[in-house]
C-alpha cells in the first residue's frame, strides 16, 4: 500500500488472501460490521470465503467497493438493537444480481442498478451463485446529513432506482470511478466529493419522489455545479464551449452561470481552460502520441489557434510544449 501523509485521503484495500479457512469468512463478517452494520451472513463457500474491499472516507459520507463470493446477509431488530449508525447505504450493484427485501418491499437489482437500505429497520440481502463474485459499491451517509424528509427517502428502500437522467447519470459515474482515483486527494478535496456525493444521491432520490423542489438550496446548486462541471469535461474538445452554450445547456442565464461559479476556486473558463491544459499537458507526455504533432493535440482539447496554445501553456507551466514534451518522454525530436 502506498504511503499517504496525514493531510491526504488513503485509499483502503483490504483483503482476507492471508487467513485460510472459517477465518477468512469471519474476517468479512467484522468488515461488513464495521463498514455497514451488524448481520448474520451465511455462504455456500463459508469454509473458504474470499473477499477484497476497498474504502475511503470522504468527510460526510463513506464509500466502498466489496467484492465477494456469493452469500445471504439478514439484519435483524436485535441486529439494530446491538448497533445502528443510522445511516442511509445506497449501493451500486456492478455484478450481481442482488436480490433485496425491506419493510415489506422486494426486487431484484441487476448489474448496473441503484438500491437504498437503512440500517434502522430489518433487511434481507442476497447473491444468488451465477459462477462468479458479487461486487457493490455502497455509498453510507448519516440520515441526519442527507437533506431529503426521512418520511420521504424511506418510500424508495428496496426498490430498483434508475439511474436515467443527469443526477442519475453522474451518481452512477461518481460511484463506479471515486475510489479508484481518490487515493492522496487532499482532505479538502475529498470532503468536497464527499458533499458532491450526498448532493447528488439527495437530487436522485428527490427525483425519484419528485420532490426536487423540496431540497435545500445549496444543496439544489451543488448539484447543478457537478452536472456542469460534467458537461465541461465531457465537452473540453469543443471550440465552441463558452459561458452561453454552457448557460444554455443548463437552461440559465450566463449571468447565472457566472453566479454559481462566484463561491468556487475559479470562475466558469478558467475551469475550461485549465482541464483543457492538463489533458494536453497529458497527451504530450504519453509515449503513445509522440508523433502526433502538438497542433493537433492542441486543436483535441478545443484549442483552436496554436500559437494561443503555446502562449497559455507556457505562461502556466513555464516551459513551451515541444520542451514540456522533449523532457516528459526523455528521448527523440518531438514536434
Amino acid at each position: 500500500m502506498p504511503e499517504t501523509s496525514a493531510d491526504t485521503t488513503p485509499v483502503l484495500s483490504l483483503s482476507n488472501s492471508d487467513l485460510a479457512g472459517r477465518e477468512r469468512f469471519d474476517w468479512y463478517i467484522d468488515i461488513v460490521r464495521e463498514g455497514i452494520a451488524p448481520f448474520a451472513l451465511t455462504s455456500p463457500y463459508a469454509q473458504d470465503f474470499s473477499a477484497q474491499v476497498l474504502t475511503a472516507d470522504l468527510g460526510v459520507a463513506q464509500l466502498a467497493r466489496f467484492s465477494f463470493l456469493p452469500l445471504g446477509a439478514v439484519r435483524t431488530h436485535r441486529h439494530i438493537r446491538r448497533g445502528d449508525p443510522e445511516t442511509y447505504q445506497l449501493g451500486l450493484v456492478q455484478r450481481g444480481p442482488m436480490l433485496v427485501s425491506q419493510q415489506r418491499e422486494e426486487t431484484s437489482v441487476p448489474s448496473g442498478g441503484l438500491v437504498l437500505f437503512d440500517t434502522s429497520s430489518p433487511f434481507d440481502a442476497h447473491f444468488p451463485d451465477l459462477g462468479d463474485r458479487a461486487v457493490v459499491t455502497i455509498l453510507r451517509v448519516p440520515k441526519s446529513l442527507l437533506p431529503l424528509c426521512a418520511d420521504r427517502a424511506d418510500r424508495l428502500r428496496s426498490r430498483q432506482l434508475s439511474s436515467e437522467g443527469a443526477a442519475g447519470s453522474l451518481l452512477h459515474h461518481l460511484l463506479g470511478s471515486v475510489l479508484d482515483q481518490v487515493d492522496g486527494r487532499s482532505l479538502s478535496e475529498s470532503h468536497r466529493i464527499g458533499m458532491i456525493a450526498v448532493d447528488l444521491a439527495a437530487t436522485f432520490l428527490a427525483g425519484h419522489l419528485d420532490a426536487a423542489a423540496t431540497l435545500p438550496g445549496e444543496t439544489r446548486r451543488r448539484a447543478l455545479l457537478a452536472r456542469i462541471r460534467a458537461f465541461i469535461e465531457a465537452n473540453l474538445g469543443d471550440p465552441g464551449l463558452t459561458p452561453a452554450a454552457i448557460a444554455f445547456q443548463h437552461h440559465i442565464s450566463v449571468r447565472t452561470l457566472h453566479e454559481l461559479f462566484r463561491s468556487e476556486p475559479e470562475p466558469v473558463m478558467s475551469t475550461v481552460r485549465r482541464r483543457r491544459l492538463e489533458r494536453c499537458r497529458a497527451d504530450l507526455a504519453d509515449p503513445g502520441l509522440r508523433v502526433c504533432p502538438i497542433a493537433v493535440l492542441a486543436g483535441r482539447w478545443g484549442f483552436a489557434s496554436p500559437a494561443e496554445f503555446s502562449r497559455v501553456f507556457r505562461r502556466t507551466y513555464g516551459v513551451a510544449p515541444k520542451q514540456f514534451r522533449h523532457e516528459a518522454l526523455g528521448a527523440g525530436d518531438p514536434r
